[in-house]
């Protein structure tokens, strides 16, 4: 049937087609009749295509032993007026010269950071750079001097000295120097010790924390100086904070919870050390550098010439664990003190080292019965805040390493050595 309609459609077609056409019509048309009585051809397989799994890449060789400094400037300028926190231009790139002929390699500060979370490697005996606050110096002097050496560096800046006037950065020349690579990190809004409200700043900024306190309580206080300036920093330049810096060095037990808050990666004192991979990363001790103390670099390459060893295995803040003279934050009056330290807390000790900020080692004595230093300055004191670290060796090898600091005021009333009383503000 199926046949006979197509040959009636096809002469239907008749007059508008030749024979030749006519016959090719007929034969597509009934040609699905003939196919399908053919076997239909084998299929042909897909090639089959195999994937490699993934080879994992294995991480970096970390050497733990690795050691850095940390060396903290602040203004860099020919001045013979401020010598506390100065350094002359010449000494600076004499400085810079001797990292270099110390053999020391110079390490931007997220390669330490990224060393310190396993993740990348870095040279046995490194120093990381940082200046601080946010002189004007920094971008002008600095700056080129750092360029020639090719060395990277770390920016610490407190957010209310930026465009402050005077000898102080603007927001664009950090805009500037971020956008050429430079580091930049965070050193609280005022400045202020975080010990003790509006101490040690100028008369303005002491009134402003003052308020603040008043409005916030200590707490927010505190919240402000070091989760606030963080959060106002990464908004004006668009940057991921990672590290910060106490000013002065000083901190309390507040104080590091909220830089754990935070989510920073470090938090540096000025208590100057040799850091290794396990040291606690809230606690990174910096060599402070300034003019009328050149000891103190010296002291810091020495430091770097010895075994990797020498730093501390375990290191600890010694108001907690121990009774020393002063009190750890204690303001005191007394020109030559006598700066004691029970370590009974520390276990059987071998040997013990004290270092004084501004004096370097000193001539300690360490009664092993008692298990306690001692040392008395044959000078007087004149700095406004010192520093104690003591380095021992327990018997059984361990490296052990505290520390603690005071405050000197020559017209504080005077209180009993064993009486620790929180400092106040000048």
């Amino acid at each position: 049937m199926k046949s006979k309609l197509v040959l009636v459609c096809i002469l239907a077609a008749l007059p508008l087609t030749g024979c030749k056409k006519l016959m090719t019509l007929f034969h597509r048309a009934t040609a699905p009749e003939a196919a399908a009585t053919q076997p239909a051809p084998a299929s042909t397989p897909a090639p089959v295509h195999t994937v490699a799994a993934p080879v994992a890449t294995p991480g970096p060789a970390i050497n733990k032993a690795a050691s850095i400094i940390v060396f903290c400037y602040h203004n860099i300028e020919d001045s013979t007026k401020m010598k506390a926190l100065t350094i002359p231009v010449a000494e600076f790139t004499r400085e810079m010269q001797a990292i270099k002929d110390a053999g020391l390699t110079v390490i931007p500060m997220q390669q330490f950071l990224a060393f310190r979370r396993g993740e990348k490697a870095i040279p046995a005996k490194s120093v990381v750079i940082t200046i601080d606050d946010g002189w004007v110096s920094a971008h002008d002097t600095a700056w080129p001097i750092l360029k020639k050496f090719n060395y990277p560096f770390t920016l610490f800046i407190y957010i209310n000295y930026v465009g402050a006037g005077g000898k102080s950065m603007s927001w664009d020349q950090l805009a500037e120097m971020r956008d050429a690579g430079v580091d930049i990190e965070c050193h609280t809004y005022s400045h202020s010790d975080l010990k003790a409200p509006g101490f040690n700043v100028d008369k303005h900024t002491a009134e402003l924390v003052k308020k603040d306190v008043a409005t916030l309580g200590m707490d927010g206080w505190l919240r402000k100086e070091i989760i606030g300036s963080k959060e106002e920093l990464e908004k004006q330049l668009a940057i991921k904070v990672d590290a910060f810096a106490y000013p002065f060095g000083k901190y309390n037990a507040k104080a590091r919870e909220l830089v754990k808050e935070a989510g920073y990666d470090a938090a540096f004192t000025v208590y100057g050390q040799r850091i290794g991979f396990s040291q606690p990363s809230d606690l990174l001790g910096r060599y402070a550098i300034e003019a009328a103390k050149p000891q103190i670099f010296a002291d810091a390459l020495n430091v770097m010439s010895g075994p990797a060893s020498a730093a501390p295995d375990v290191a600890q803040l010694a108001a907690a664990s121990m009774i020393t003279e002063p009190a750890d934050g204690q303001t005191i009056s007394d020109p030559k003190p006598v700066i004691k330290a029970n370590l009974a807390t520390m276990g059987d000790i071998d040997s013990v080292q004290m270092r004084v900020s501004g004096l370097g080692e000193v001539a300690a004595k360490y009664d092993p019965t008692t298990k306690t230093i001692s040392y008395q300055p044959t000078e007087k004191l004149h700095e406004k805040n010192y520093s104690v670290v003591l380095s021992a060796k327990s018997k059984t090898g361990e490296r052990l390493e505290t520390r603690w600091s005071f405050n000197f005021d020559p017209n504080a009333p005077a209180e009993p050595a064993d009486t620790p009383l929180p400092p106040r503000p000048k």
